[in-house]
């Protein structure tokens, strides 16, 4: 298993890649071995409070991994993946994180809950990050699964602030990152140079399914579905109870039969389905 830098979207890439992810979620004790051993990566953990990275290298490529967030398994524990852990207000940065973004222009606005987790990390990531560089220049590779995808695409946007190439972006999983004009800079800047899987059956690419502010979450590009039966809304996975009940189980007001429900296919989200669901 290899990386191919002239390929966007190609099934060793995605399959390379999706590993790298799923290594991610594990202890640094145990990762650095099978990110060697696996991937042929030297592999060492960034990690801030809550915030998760690896950086891993070899003379050929420099891959950067996010963490993701671990799937919830309990009624209680998806409702608070869905409503608080989300933190979906949108947002203009401030800072200088925030003058970073800003370059994605007027009326961009971004997750404030994303915008806080690449901040915990973004110091740390951008000094190993520019120091292996410095080393060789390589080919850099961003990705993450859920919650590691949205902040693979910022940490790609800061990177290329800082002049630092980024030659391509897979996620896995992701929920939306920001309003439509954030997207269309992320579209801009990173032009074919996106690949963005999504089960057909995972609901975390549906959200957040509401803002407190206004429902202006867009995704960028590129989709590329897996599995059968694809969604195109959040009301549409809860199986066609529509938008004034998702307005109402976002609010914490249905029912725990729903919760049920959303747990019985939450499995759509974990890395091992996305895993076997994509091309050999």
């Amino acid at each position: 298993m290899k990386l191919t830098e002239d390929v966007v979207g190609s099934v060793e890439n995605a399959n390379f890649l999706c590993l790298a992810c799923q290594l991610a979620y594990l202890p640094e004790v145990e990762a650095v071995p099978k990110f060697r051993d696996q991937l042929g990566l030297n592999a060492k953990l960034i990690s801030v409070d809550n915030t998760q990275v690896y950086v891993a290298d070899n003379e050929e490529h420099i891959v950067v991994a996010f963490r993701g967030t671990e799937g919830p398994t309990t009624i209680d524990g998806l409702k608070d993946w869905l409503l608080t852990d989300a933190m979906n207000l949108l947002i203009v940065p401030e800072g200088r994180l925030g003058h970073d973004l800003a370059a994605a222009g007027v009326g961009a606005k971004f997750h404030k809950g994303f915008v806080d987790a690449i901040a915990e990390v973004w110091e740390p990531l951008r000094d190993s990050v520019e120091a292996k560089f410095k080393e060789m220049d390589r080919p850099l590779w961003v990705t993450g699964h859920s919650l590691g995808g949205a902040l693979a695409l910022f940490g790609a946007w800061l990177l290329k602030r800082r002049f630092i190439p980024v030659h391509q972006i897979y996620t896995y999983g992701a929920p939306m990152v920001g309003n439509q004009k954030a997207c269309d800079a992320i579209n801009r800047e990173f032009s074919g140079m996106i690949s963005r899987y999504a089960n057909g059956n995972d609901p975390v690419p549906k959200l957040p399914g509401l803002s407190l502010i206004a429902n202006e979450f867009a995704h960028c590009n590129t989709e590329r579905i897996v599995g059968s039966d694809p969604m195109t809304s959040l009301a549409q996975f809860l199986g066609g109870i529509g938008s004034k009940a998702v307005e109402g189980m976002l609010s914490g007001g249905l029912i725990d039969d729903v919760w049920k429900h959303v747990i019985d296919r939450v499995a759509a989200h974990s890395l091992d389905t996305y895993q076997s669901l994509l091309p050999k």
